[in-house]
């Protein structure tokens, strides 16, 4: 391709991306270098827990080429959704009767939304190109998204794992678009900036950050909460506090997200009061209000019993009162084992 061709067409990508509301745009060629020893490595210490779909597709997840052949770059893009301050979210978490929702997941679905502007993007930029290959993911493929961002220069891999930039924080969605078309490339983020700092490893509620740059999953919130299947460990129960979806607290501990930026796409606020709702009212719920309610949310990921499990943890650490202990007990006698035994131990936390 031209150079002054490859040239106009990398800055029309960039502007379009911004007018559809990507906070940031940038070009890498799709290598992983470290990442993928790194994360081969994190497989093998069984530290993904029982999330098996992230060693079936290992292959393909640290190599660009086994996932789309003839991929030639990969467009890293990121999305801001924070529309809470840090205050705010510490005084949830400050309040045990209230639920605590990882703020990601307060408002509508990111990969809905992405996705669909990650098509309009690779829709524009084919219609300029011609007929090149160019596939849109979030996290809708085995892919190392924070590693391909890093090495398209959005930011660094910070030692709570999340990706990190310096004018922007951590609260962002990442997506990509990968195609064979030879753009121009961006400057790779050369190495983490978190320096001395490790604010984040003691913020931990259940001791997840292992070590710098290593987050066991198996101990991580966001994983018991969302991803695990059956109880909850008891060791991780006390901990867990009003956590029930998610969790933030290696972010609202970082010092690099004084710099979030408030996002251009309003989407993602929070929606049926999920930011000031109580325990006791969400435990309250019947499946058809989880059903409606969460459409299109994020939160439809898990299913209404590991939600209203998440939540019977939540009111076992809740200060003690009648309307907590009446709740827990109109459902003590569910047929779903992992409920029944949740509420059993926040019963028990209560007497």
């Amino acid at each position: 391709m031209d150079p002054a061709k490859r040239q106009s067409l990398t800055a029309s990508l960039k502007a379009w991306a911004a007018e559809l509301g990507f906070a940031d745009c940038r070009i890498s060629d799709g290598s992983l270098g470290e990442h993928a020893a790194r994360f081969e490595q994190w497989l093998a210490d069984g530290q993904h827990g029982e999330m098996a779909w992230l060693p079936r597709h290992a292959d393909k997840r640290t190599s660009v080429e086994a996932l789309v052949p003839g991929t030639r770059r990969v467009i890293s893009v990121r999305m801001d959704y924070l529309s809470d301050s840090h205050d705010a979210m510490q005084a949830c978490l400050d309040a045990p009767e209230r639920a605590y929702i990882s703020r990601y997941a307060l408002g509508r679905d990111y990969h809905k939304l992405m996705r669909k502007r990650l098509a309009t993007l690779g829709k524009r930029l084919r219609e300029a190109a011609g007929d090149i290959g160019v596939r849109a993911l979030v996290d809708s493929a085995p892919v190392m998204e924070k590693a391909l961002a890093m090495r398209a220069g959005l930011g660094w891999i910070g030692k709570n794992s999340n990706l990190i930039n310096e004018r922007a924080g951590s609260w962002f969605f990442l997506g990509e678009l990968f195609t064979d078309l030879p753009l121009d490339l961006d400057t790779p983020q050369a190495q983490p900036h978190c320096g001395s700092c490790t604010a984040c490893l003691p913020a931990c509620p259940t001791g997840a950050i292992v070590a710098p740059y290593t987050v066991d999953a198996r101990r991580c919130i966001s994983y018991l909460t969302i991803e695990l299947d059956g109880p909850i460990p008891e060791e991780f129960r006390r901990a867990m506090g009003n956590r029930v979806y998610g969790c933030d607290d290696c972010q609202l501990v970082c010092p690099w997200n004084k710099f979030a930026a408030a996002p251009v796409v309003t989407d993602f606020q929070a929606r049926h009061n999920l930011d000031t709702a109580t325990l006791v009212d969400l435990f309250a719920w019947t499946e058809d209000d989880f059903l409606s309610r969460f459409e299109g949310s994020p939160i439809r990921r898990i299913n209404y019993h590991k939600w209203l499990g998440n939540l019977a943890i939540a009111l076992g650490n809740a200060p003690t009162s009648a309307d907590v202990t009446a709740a827990l007990r109109s459902r003590a006698d569910s047929d779903n084992a992992m409920l029944a035994e949740h509420v059993s131990w926040a019963l028990a936390q209560h007497q």
